[in-house]
């Protein structure tokens, strides 16, 4: 397989500070006093984007983590999500930000929507640096979206093929 650039890492250093500055924007109109944003990262994917995206805001964040998985061992979607960690901290009455690398098929979202949303939270939104929309299978709509991209498989910077590629610090798809 062949790596080919897709987004520098300039381009990210870009969308990441665009959505802080929205993020931020829009949780300081509703965020009370001594009151903080909870971040749910989806792992593994998430981790590299949440940890440089959590640094552009400027509103107090809390975070937990959560992983599902939807992708086995190839380049398709499994269709079937499974939960593989819970988060640790209760959703109810809570501003919920969740963050996701990529929206894709739109099952991990949908799913996870659902089990945060039976919590009862104050509000709960989607964060995604990616979105393939041409690969969508449940309508789902994005609250903060990086960008829009076309349906390649795309690694690094936390996206990865079979585990590898992860640390990259740039976007690459896959030939």
């Amino acid at each position: 397989m062949k790596l080919h650039p897709f987004l520098t890492a300039l381009q990210i250093d870009t969308l990441n500070t665009k959505l802080g500055e929205l993020i931020s924007s829009d949780y300081k109109k509703i965020l009370q006093p001594k009151e903080s944003l909870l971040i749910v990262v989806t792992l593994k994917g998430a981790l590299l984007f949440s940890a440089d995206l959590v640094r552009k805001l400027t509103i107090p964040v809390h975070i937990d983590f959560v992983r599902l998985a939807s992708y086995g061992s190839g380049t398709q979607s499994s269709g079937e999500v499974r939960f593989l960690k819970d988060i640790e901290c209760s959703p109810e009455g809570k501003h919920i930000l969740v963050l996701d690398e990529i929206i894709d098929s739109g099952r991990t979202w949908d799913f996870l929507k659902k089990r945060l949303g039976a919590a009862n939270p104050k509000s709960l939104k989607i964060c995604a640096l990616v979105s393939k929309p041409s690969r969508r299978e449940i309508d789902v709509e994005i609250d903060y979206l990086g960008q829009e991209v076309e349906d390649k498989f795309l690694v690094g910077y936390g996206l990865d093929f079979n585990e590898d590629y992860r640390n990259l610090k740039e976007i690459y798809y896959l030939e």
